[in-house]
């Protein structure tokens, strides 16, 4: 391997700055050498910084390092709402004709959202003290998000009001019955 084959692997790979290599030619024999080891010192040197990361941010300087690491932590929770927005909600890709109706489609989604949203907050706030619904995941107690509470309620059947009859939801069995509770739906009146 010649010197300029070792400086591409150490390159591509990153550890030009950990990685001591060194090129010679065998007197004897006239053949090329390559020999090569670790620098222990910075190794060392970069083991110091594992597990830390710099956060940059525009908040007020009386800001404390713990807020600004909750603050970048609480990040996901909107993030999560991303993913909600892609997956459960089920918004696939469209072509549309005008300002406008991009402008009522984005409402329209974000209201979704916001519902799917409040949904999920009512479920936790109503969950038990451990923070479980008991038989919401499989059978199992699991904490309540929106697509698993959604999901549990999409087996809920609404008889359509008529003759001046309300619309009502037949006798719900047990955990659809917690559900609405929990979400403050009675289903002899649904809204």
């Amino acid at each position: 391997m010649t010197s300029i084959g070792a400086s591409l692997l150490t390159t591509k790979h990153r550890v030009s700055r950990y990685l001591v290599a060194e090129t010679s030619i065998d007197p004897d024999t006239g053949k090329p050498a390559l020999t090569w080891h670790f620098d222990q010192a910075a190794l060392d040197t970069e083991a110091t910084t594992d597990g830390w990361y710099a956060l940059l941010t525009n908040l007020p300087d009386t800001t404390g390092p713990a807020e600004v690491l909750a603050r970048y932590k609480s990040q996901e929770v909107s993030e999560r709402r991303y993913g909600a927005f892609k997956g459960p909600l089920a918004v696939t890709p469209m072509f549309l004709h005008s300002n406008q109706r991009i402008h009522a489609l984005i409402h329209v989604i974000c209201l979704a959202l916001l519902i799917f949203s409040l949904i999920e907050r009512q479920a936790r706030r109503g969950a038990g003290p451990d923070g479980k619904i008991p038989g919401l995941y499989a059978g199992r107690p699991a904490r309540p998000t929106g697509a698993l509470v959604l999901g549990a309620l999409n087996k809920l059947r609404l008889v359509p009001a008529q003759s001046g009859r309300p619309a009502y939801i037949p006798r719900p069995p047990g955990l659809h019955q917690h559900l609405l509770t929990i979400l403050g739906v009675n289903p002899t009146r649904p809204p």
